[in-house]
């Protein structure tokens, strides 16, 4: 991720960067598809959240996956970790400005590297003690946060949002962390009908009663309507793109299919690692 806090700027005035996709997270091992409701079942009522919801969630220890890229939380001269501070203080910023606590991160296509940028901003974000930040796999197609973070996958969103579960049993407290995940849950064959539901809009409405932020990770733009769904649910979006490989054209059409409605910017994925190292290196060799 690179140039955050420009991307971001040149975003809100209405520009784009140039071009940027492709560093994608394979999907996590499938799990049973979770039983329909019965045709003549109540639907589930309206959340009602309140932060006491949350003292149900088990507590794991923060262990993530090798392969996983998340941020070092105990080495904050790493750049990457930099990198993601800044775009944390942008949208804290942008959050004194407007009503801001849900945030969808997307992509025009897969493998542009939305799931890292969710997952390190949903991080950087817990790292400040006044927050409380929700991770969300809203990727029912092909999730993978579960897999990061080595948790079970279910119960989680869809077996919520099918009413097999309470809210709090959703969730995963990571020790040492003003964080909880929510992973995807049981698999279904119908992701989109289940997202939209009166149920997942009012998850949406309560989450600020718990949560100082809640951050979703969700499906590319151009590959389903998911994440367009989700857009229009959330108080804003970001969208991720990757320098080198995402077209000016993916770019225009991913912004097009959110009709630029509460996009709150850009985020360039895939700088070269000498633009980065060079910067951070002089500040802190002078400092020290």
């Amino acid at each position: 991720m690179s140039r955050v806090h420009d991307a971001l700027r040149r975003a809100e005035q209405g520009g784009l960067p140039p071009e940027a996709p492709l560093s994608t997270l394979t999907a996590g091992i499938r799990s049973p598809e979770i039983p329909a409701l019965d045709a003549g079942a109540t639907p589930p009522a309206r959340a009602n959240l309140q932060p006491a919801a949350i003292g149900e969630a088990p507590v794991v220890p923060f262990q993530p996956a090798p392969e996983s890229h998340l941020l070092d939380i105990n080495n904050s001269h790493e750049t990457p970790s930099e990198e993601f501070r800044t775009l944390r203080t942008r949208l804290n910023h942008l959050q004194t400005l407007q009503p801001l606590h849900t945030v969808v991160v997307t992509s025009p296509s897969p493998a542009e590297g939305k799931t890292f940028t969710a997952v390190n901003l949903a991080l950087a974000e817990s790292q400040l003690a006044e927050n409380i930040v929700l991770l969300g796999d809203f990727d029912l197609r092909r999730p993978v946060i579960h897999n990061l973070f080595q948790i079970s996958r279910a119960p989680g969103l869809s077996d919520y949002l099918s009413g097999h579960c309470k809210f709090g049993e959703a969730l995963r407290r990571i020790e040492g962390l003003n964080l909880y995940v929510m992973p995807a849950g049981t698999s279904v064959k119908n992701p989109l009908e289940l997202l939209n539901t009166r149920h997942a809009r009012a998850l949406f409405e309560e989450l600020p009663r718990c949560f100082t932020w809640a951050i979703f990770d969700t499906p590319p733009l151009l590959f389903s309507a998911d994440a367009n769904l989700l857009a229009t649910l959330a108080d804003g979006t970001v969208l991720v793109v990757k320098i080198g490989s995402t077209t000016f054209d993916n770019v225009t059409r991913a912004m097009q299919s959110l009709c630029e409605n509460n996009v709150l910017g850009i985020v360039a994925n895939g700088a070269r690692a000498s633009e980065l190292y060079s910067k951070y290196t002089y500040y802190y060799s002078r400092a020290e």
